[in-house]
């Protein structure tokens, strides 16, 4: 096949419901296809169009608009765009087409849209393909999956997507085990700084790329892709003669090629990114894409943001948040690590997150001034397993007026109240953006902070211990970066506030007894089993936020922290590998205990008791408490 034509199949094969038709339908269908390109706010469907036919967005973005002008739907791409199946068809050639009870069904919720007059408005230039629809009827006849898909609407699409999905596909990674070395595209195509952004769609167009690395001297400066020629340039009007440098991220992820495939899947769905620089010894190797990923993957736990990104209502999002206990039972019997299964539900607590916010954008407008919409705990750190209590914040740009809260006090509760609804509870402690304290200007958060560390009382540590895990989650990253480049700066050097965090954090212990046996609950409901998470997860993770504050380390995640932190003053490689071999023990037990309560159908808890593990578990298990025991011990020394 063409190799244009062979990557058109591989888009059009990625879309329900022609991901479900065999190959060489598929490639009859790509045949068939026409290709548009209509610029933004140019009318849609084409002048030049005629016939009902089916569109598929392959670039761009297009919004769909009711009659009074409410905003329907949003499509991008890998989105259909059926709502304009009649086209320029005349009333007569319409019914000519409905005399097939196919083409009938294919046509009418369309027809509804059409009486309702729904409009599309395209948003940015897109590049489109179409197919008429006597080619999707003639299909569909043969394959009833391809007909029961376009007869229903989209509610009743999601619905059919969500129970007849096989919980094995859409839960289940088969990247866990295989090196990011195994997708990437070598060599990486680079261009010089000194470029123009007209040069860089020509390099893009004439060797096939969606995206370059910027080169300065031979070394990697940035990188720019279609999508920021698109939405940086064109829609902007920029002129195709300036730099590619006026266009390109600067701030560019990358992952070390020992990593392996799905950490870098993970890493594009938290930073919303398609192209990933891969990099050897600290130099640039490879790029792998999204694509290049999925198209191994199939159907997983991406499938399931993708879903969420979907969703046009709360009560929708609060239906697709059922399937996250389910993602949990499967990761673990897997055999996923408590690293990738907390990587996975915090990712999709993440997409519930921002769908709703982008939802209360839609119903309050855009926001009043820049902010930054923060994940704190054990969700900012990755480590998030399902339907845990809710702890965010907001740091609002200083450039907000007074009156400008109410609209953040509307989003906070929004965001809140939906997330409740998809099953994360309210914070006991109310650290939630509903709480007006942790919904302030920058500069209040500066000062947050600066006390904190300046009059380390225990309130503040109690904060310090909440608030020094924060991630953005939607917003400007910046506000926060400023925030914490700064408050690293003051813990660096405050030796009294490390050694205060340090006495706090060190009142959790491990339950181990004189005699190197468990120290169990006495009584109440949970009598006689091992508190998990406050007595072996938590000290652990404390142990690596004290390591980062003190040593100035920015990264959030507890392993990440601890590798970063080793060969510090403050641990030692050897000690470093022992405090993550014991912290993955722990949080294995916590994921395997967890996934079991959710099959019995009882609400995930921490507590295990010692006879639900094997001898041998309960030998390991007693040496993870020991490790985390013993550099407990060595940090009490220190600041004492």
């Amino acid at each position: 096949m063409d190799p244009e034509l062979s990557e058109i199949s591989s888009f059009i094969h990625s879309i329900p419901p022609f991901d479900s038709l065999p190959k060489q339908v598929l490639s009859q269908l790509v045949r068939e296809l026409s290709i548009n390109y209509v610029r933004k706010s140019e009318p849609f469907p084409p002048k030049s169009i005629k016939e009902a036919r089916l569109y598929i967005i392959r670039k761009g973005a297009m919004s769909c608009l009711s009659a009074d002008g409410e905003l329907v739907n949003k499509l991008g791409e890998g989105d259909l765009c059926d709502a304009f199946f009649h086209a320029n068809v005349s009333t007569t050639e319409s019914n000519t087409a409905n005399e097939n009870v196919f083409t009938h069904t294919l046509l009418s919720t369309n027809q509804t849209a059409i009486d309702n007059q729904l409009q599309v408005h395209t948003d940015e230039d897109c590049l489109i393909y179409s197919v008429q629809t006597s080619v999707i009827q003639e299909i569909g006849e043969r394959f009833p999956s391809i007909s029961d898909y376009f007869s229903q609407n989209s509610a009743q699409r999601l619905k059919r997507k969500m129970t007849q999905v096989n919980e094995e596909a859409i839960l289940s990674s088969t990247l866990m085990n295989s090196s990011v070395g195994s997708f990437y595209q070598s060599p990486v195509a680079s261009i010089d700084i000194e470029k123009t952004i007209q040069q860089a769609a020509i390099q893009m167009n004439e060797q096939g790329y969606s995206c370059l690395v910027v080169t300065e001297k031979g070394t990697s400066v940035g990188i720019v892709t279609d999508k920021d020629i698109r939405r940086r340039c064109v829609a902007t009007g920029l002129a195709t003669s300036e730099k590619i440098s006026s266009i390109m991220t600067t701030d560019m992820c990358s992952i070390d090629i020992k990593n392996n495939a799905y950490d870098a899947l993970m890493m594009m769905t938290a930073k919303h990114i398609h192209h990933l620089p891969v990099t050897k010894y600290g130099n640039l190797v490879g790029m792998v894409t999204v694509t290049d990923l999925i198209n191994n993957e199939g159907h997983n736990a991406i499938n399931l943001s993708s879903i969420i990104h979907k969703a046009q209502t709360v009560q929708q999002l609060a239906e697709i948040s059922h399937l996250l206990p389910k993602l949990q039972i499967r990761l673990a019997k897997l055999g996923s690590s408590a690293d990738h299964v907390g990587k996975s539900v915090s990712a999709i607590t993440m997409a519930f997150t921002k769908r709703l916010i982008e939802l209360a954008e839609y119903k309050y407008g855009p926001a009043p001034v820049p902010y930054a919409w923060l994940a704190a705990g054990s969700q900012a750190r990755q480590e998030q397993l399902a339907h845990s209590d809710q702890d965010n914040a907001i740091i609002i740009s200083d450039t907000m007026k007074p009156y400008d809260d109410a609209w953040f006090e509307s989003l906070a509760d929004f965001v809140c109240d939906g997330l409740a609804e998809c099953g994360f509870i309210y914070c006991p402690g109310d650290i939630m953006a509903t709480n007006p304290k942790w919904r302030q200007p920058q500069r209040v958060w500066h000062k947050y902070f600066s006390d904190w560390v300046g009059t380390p009382s225990p309130q503040a540590l109690l904060n310090s211990s909440v608030f020094f895990d924060l991630e953005t989650i939607y917003g400007d990253a910046s506000i926060l970066r400023n925030v914490r480049k700064k408050l690293l700066k003051q813990t660096k050097q405050n030796t009294l506030f490390i050694a205060h965090l340090s006495k706090n954090a060190l009142s959790l212990r491990p339950p181990l007894g004189f005699f190197r046996d468990f120290v169990l609950k006495p009584n109440g409901k949970h009598k006689a089993t091992l508190d998990l998470k406050h007595n072996g997860i938590a000290p652990v993770v404390d142990l690596a936020r004290i390591y980062a504050l003190a040593e100035g380390i920015s990264a959030v995640n507890t392993i990440e922290r601890i590798q970063q932190a080793a060969g510090t003053p403050s641990l030692t490689k050897a000690s470093a590998e022992n405090l993550i071999d014991a912290y993955e023990f722990l949080g294995m037990l916590r994921v395997e205990h967890q996934a079991k309560c959710l099959m019995r159908g009882e609400s995930a808890d921490n507590y295990l008791s010692p006879k639900d593990i094997s001898k041998l578990e309960r030998e390991h298990l007693k040496d993870a408490f020991k490790v985390i025991k013993s550099l407990q011990d060595a940090r009490q020394s220190s600041y004492q």
